[in-house]
């Protein structure tokens, strides 16, 4: 029996109100938490092609329903709530390889 795949958000985002996406970092930990969300990757990046951003996360999920359960939580929904306004993001959930 195969193990599933790990998946990842690949998160790129600009702030563009500090103020207000401290609303966002302060309730985003507990859906991260609640699913078993691992950083591997968040700060400052060097964009060598393509659109610039002021920071990149790198999230692991153990599978990809997990990656899905928590992006689509209650918990992360209030969270993004907060920074709809405060932020530019593109988030992707991606397979990892097996």
């Amino acid at each position: 029996m195969t193990k599933p795949a790990k998946a990842y958000w690949i998160a790129n985002v600009t702030v563009t109100d500090p103020e207000a996406y401290q609303g966002y970092q302060a309730l985003a930990p507990e859906a991260f938490a609640k699913y078993g969300a691992r950083f591997l990757a968040r700060g400052d990046a060097e964009t060598l092609e393509g659109t610039q951003w002021q920071r990149r996360v790198i999230i692991e999920f153990a599978t990809m329903q997990q990656a899905q359960e928590c992006y689509n939580s209650p918990e992360y929904r209030a969270a993004r709530a907060q920074r709809e306004q405060a932020c530019i993001a593109d988030i992707a959930l991606i397979e990892g390889l097996s």
